[in-house]
């Protein structure tokens, strides 16, 4: 490079002084000067960029901090830009006759102002040809009659932003028309400043004030920096528009109205906008999101990264919080000391008194004892978790959740689902780029079949963001709404399109509203910290929620109601304030494969007619129940994962008919299911649902049910009996299905093992409740006890190895049939005082205590059992002698003769048996065997026992 030996710091200096035209010529010597002029980004360029009248900052006025890679790059699109509006100019001037000898015609420059050539704007455009250039110099200029452009002219200001103010009225009648660097007011005759209804306009570094602009198709626009004060752009039919880098602020209604389809007649700028359109970048997700900045301490703590897959156990001083703690050898397992958990809380133990006076040694068995083979396989779930994930939770550690749990970015789902990328890639109707809405009333409102599409724009401090009715679909791209006063974005009457990327947050309403059939597609959205739910779905709404991140809500994550049926999936659902997700008031949907995590309420909670099918979710560490079924509450729980909740794994209140079926529930602090019917008449919702919540826009929430449509779906079995069926229950803090109910149940199928407490503990059941074809093993206390004034079957239940007795019965109608009760520490079966229970063919063995203990004045029919022998000659049955009523016949005594006898369940095989069994839906969607072998289990769970009630929950 030929310097004449001068710095290279030096020459970036002198150039520096160039204007545009020199800067030019300068880059055309060689190829060591062009690159010299390129180094000039951050100096000249810069300054030639931020001195230009026409524009402003590149990133205006989202980000004006941040520079833009390229200030060289951003002055030379804003240059392009100016000269857009005049690409027809050449088929405009074009002429048949003289197509050969015609010259292109210098364009004239017009001046307006005191002093200068014209006075007025109108006078101006009189004398205007084709293409000229009118100047209006600082001042005020206001027409008194409206402006009828006829020819396409630029109408430019001279000077700063606002020193020129025009108030007129302009109608465009022409092809073309740039206006740039004025400040519009309405003319004192008509609101509206500046009307098209065929021709192209441009609008660059404009102010806009208290009036209305409308852009009629085939008419299109391109607004570049420009500022609307409490100004309402009305685009109809328009086939394409783009508005970029403008701000929108103060607006009484909406600031921008997108309506009707996109015109099929389109004029010579629909072509360019839309190769400008594809031929621009496209925005890309940021590392750190900025909003960040603006939340509080508490809200960055618990802000949730997209690609984050480890789950942190918060440790807690709650009694009812499960801990797994191994006892030493020797020790008593009904010791009357108190015992101390992992976490420091001293635990006492509850005596099994209750039980018959027996308490069961923790000892090791001697050498002495029987040997027998129990083998038996049931129908278990398929779990959602490798099995290192289900062990005991302990305070503080660290979980990592496998790969197919983690989020997906936004560009892998838009690669995954191709309706979504056709979306996504769409552009028709309007364009809004990189805008900032803030202060009004309303952002952008789309109706009756329009269509718009919004991407990296912010919304703030309006009553709403966006509001999509009628038929229309919008696309929103990575836009941040925040602080609305109402709903974020809200959707009704079929509304739909692609809410994608988007963060979501701090407002007043839900951060998305779906009603009245619309059915969008909301995809890896951030949701977090709304005053009242995430996402709401009502009025028949629909929709796909796929891959979000739903977060610290005061209220649910996802509320569904009044027929809403949403597809939920993918998403992960945490640290709410209320409910991970509610289904209330008939609402519907089908939730499958979400995190639903750390909720202050209920995981999934389901009330008064709701019906969701819930499918393969993983509900772990909630601070009360994981999944309530409140009042009235139905549909299918299916293959989920329920793990680690304080309160309960699933609570299932009166007048619900849930069918419960292949969930994996362990570790929950207190019953792993738990069936009450106790009401307290308050009429609320846990988190503020129920009757407070107001999602009606028009105060017509009642009107919702005359248009609710009725659709039979085959995802929800109909379910006349509660049904718990084919699920594992193990290694909860109390017992594994607590019963407290006046209604039906049926109890099929299930693994409840190593329970805290008793494996079933039914207290109240004046209906029937069938237990049939369980495994009930190594729970804590009994396998299974019935209070008094319970009718209950048992029937084809394995209850092996519980540390109690087998089943324990106060009952005054309960049947025990063909079950084998085998290697319970306490009696097999114990029949309490007037308990009246018939004992029917089944298998019955105990190490220590007796096969059958009469206590009191009970009533029995003990027929064709087989009784075997215990550790000594006197553990085969036990009967008060002067009690009558206790009859027995036709059972069968082995006694134990020496030490290598060994006893084998073969004819039939070890309980359950599945082949004859009640079978749900769940054995068509698979699962995998479990085989569980009767040995002991040394491991339990301390946990606080519950009080009749939901932790946090208030039953309705």
């Amino acid at each position: 490079m030929e310097t004449g030996g001068l710095p290279l710091e030096l020459w970036r200096m002198i150039l520096a002084y160039l204007h545009l035209p020199d800067l030019g010529r300068c880059s055309l010597v060689c190829r060591a000067w062009y690159e010299l002029i390129l180094s000039l980004d951050s100096t000249r360029w810069r300054q030639l960029c931020l001195g230009c009248t026409e524009c402003r900052h590149p990133n205006w006025p989202n980000q004006p901090d941040v520079e833009p890679e390229s200030w060289r790059e951003a002055f030379k699109q804003h240059y392009l830009a100016s000269k857009t509006w005049t690409k027809n100019a050449l088929d405009l001037e074009s002429s048949i006759c003289f197509s050969l000898f015609r010259r292109k015609r210098e364009r004239r420059t017009l001046s307006v102002g005191p002093g200068h050539e014209f006075d007025s704007l109108g006078s101006a455009l009189a004398m205007a040809s084709l293409y000229d250039r009118i100047v209006l110099f600082p001042g005020v200029y206001e027409e008194q009659g409206e402006i009828i452009l006829k020819v396409p002219v630029e109408i430019v200001g001279q000077g700063k932003l606002g020193e020129v103010a025009l108030l007129a009225s302009i109608d465009q009648h022409c092809s073309t028309t740039r206006v740039c660097n004025l400040v519009f007011m309405p003319a004192w005759f008509s609101p509206i400043m500046y009307k098209t209804t065929s021709g192209h306009i441009q609008f660059d570094n404009c102010n806009f004030e208290n009036g209305h602009i409308q852009v009629h198709g085939p008419g299109t626009c391109q607004v570049k920096f420009c500022t609307f004060k409490n100004t309402h752009v009305f685009l109809h039919n328009v086939p394409l528009c783009m508005l970029e880098n403008c701000e929108f602020v103060g607006s009484e209604n909406n600031s921008v109205t997108v309506e009707g389809h996109p015109s099929a007649d389109k004029n010579w700028a629909y072509k360019y906008l839309l190769g400008l359109i594809k031929s621009s970048p496209i925005l890309l997700p940021t590392e750190h999101r900025d909003f960040l900045m603006s939340l509080d301490l508490e809200s960055r703590d618990q802000a949730w990264s997209p690609r984050t897959c480890d789950i942190v156990i918060e440790g807690s001083q709650s009694p009812t919080s499960p801990a797994s703690s191994s006892p030493k050898p020797g020790s008593k397992a009904g010791s009357q000391e108190a015992e101390v958990c992992s976490d420091g809380e001293r635990v006492a133990p509850t005596p099994e008194s209750s039980d018959g006076g027996l308490s069961p040694s923790g000892e090791d068995e001697d050498d002495e004892q029987l040997t027998y083979r129990l083998s038996y396989q049931v129908q278990g779930p398929r779990p959602v978790l490798g099995g290192s994930f289900l062990g005991p939770p302990l305070p503080g550690a660290s979980i990592q959740l496998p790969s197919c749990l983690v989020l997906n970015s936004l560009h892998q789902e838009l690669q995954k689902d191709k309706e979504a990328m056709a979306l996504a890639s769409s552009v028709q109707g309007c364009l809004i780029r990189k805008c900032l809405f803030r202060d009004g009333k309303g952002g952008v409102f789309v109706c009756s079949y329009g269509r718009a599409k919004m991407e990296g724009n912010i919304f703030r401090n309006l009553t709403y963001a966006v509001r999509c009715i009628h038929n229309s679909k919008i696309v929103m791209l990575r836009n941040d709404i925040y602080r609305c006063r109402a709903s974020g974005i809200f959707l009704r009457l079929e509304g739909g399109g692609l809410i994608a990327g988007n963060n979501i947050y701090h407002n007043a309403e839900a951060g998305v509203d779906i009603r009245k059939k619309s059915n969008p597609l909301i995809l890896c959205n951030q949701i977090h910290h709304g005053l009242r739910s995430g996402i709401v779905v009502l009025g028949n709404g629909k929709g796909v929620i796929r891959n979000n991140q739903i977060f610290s809500n005061k209220e649910a994550g996802i509320y569904i109601l009044y027929h809403g049926n949403p597809i939920v999936s993918g998403n992960h659902i945490f640290k709410g304030r209320a409910a991970g997700i509610a289904v209330n008031e008939n609402g519907k949907g089908l939730i499958t494969e979400n995190v639903i995590r750390e909720n202050q309420w209920g995981g999934v909670d389901i009330r008064r007619g709701g019906v969701p099918v819930l499918r393969s979710n993983l509900i772990c560490f909630g601070y009360s129940d994981g999944v309530v079924v409140g009042d009235e509450g139905k549909g299918l729980i299916e293959g989920n994962t329920i793990y680690a909740n304080k309160g309960c794994g699933v609570w299932m209140m009166s007048s619900s008919l849930p069918h419960v079926t292949s969930n994996h529930v362990s570790y929950n602090g207190l019953y792993g299911v738990a069936v009450f019917s106790q009401k307290d008449g308050s009429g609320e919702f846990p988190g503020g649902h129920g009757a407070q919540e107001n999602f009606s826009e028009d105060g017509d929430a009642i009107l919702w049910e005359t248009e609710l449509e009725k659709e039979d779906d085959p995802l929800r079995r109909s379910v006349t009996i509660a049904l718990v069926e084919s699920n594992s229950i193990n290694h909860n803090g109390a017992s594994g299905l607590f019963v407290q109910s006046s209604e039906a149940l049926q109890v099929i199928t299930n693994v409840i093992h190593a329970n805290g407490d008793r494996g079933i503990t039914i207290v109240q059941s004046s209906q029937l409740t069938r237990v049939a074809n369980n495994s009930i093993s190594c729970n804590r206390q009994s396998g299974v006890k019935v209070e008094a004034q319970c009718k209950v079957e048992l029937r084809g239940n394995g209850i092996y190895d519980n540390r109690g007795h087998g089943i324990i019965t106060k009952g005054d109608s309960t049947a025990v049939v063909e079950n084998d009760i085998i290697g319970n520490r306490g009696s097999g079966l114990q029949l309490l005082p007037r308990s009246d229970t018939k004992v029917l063919k089944n298998r019955i063995h105990s190490f220590r205590a007796y096969g059958i203990a009469v206590r009191g004045r009970a009533k029995a029919l003990v027929q064709e059992n087989i009784i075997f022998q215990g550790k000594t000659n006197k553990t085969i049955f036990q009967q008060i002698t002067n009690n009558r009523e206790c009859i027995m016949q036709n059972n069968k005594f082995l006694v134990f003769k020496k030490k290598s006898d060994t006893w084998r369940l073969v004819n039939p095989p070890a309980r359950p048996h599945l082949e004859n069994s009640l079978r749900g839906s769940s054995a068509a969607h698979g699962g995998q065997k479990v085989t569980a072998m009767a040995t002991r289990i040394t491991a339990r769970v301390e946990g606080g026992y519950h009080s009749n009630r939901s932790i946090f929950c208030t039953i309705l």
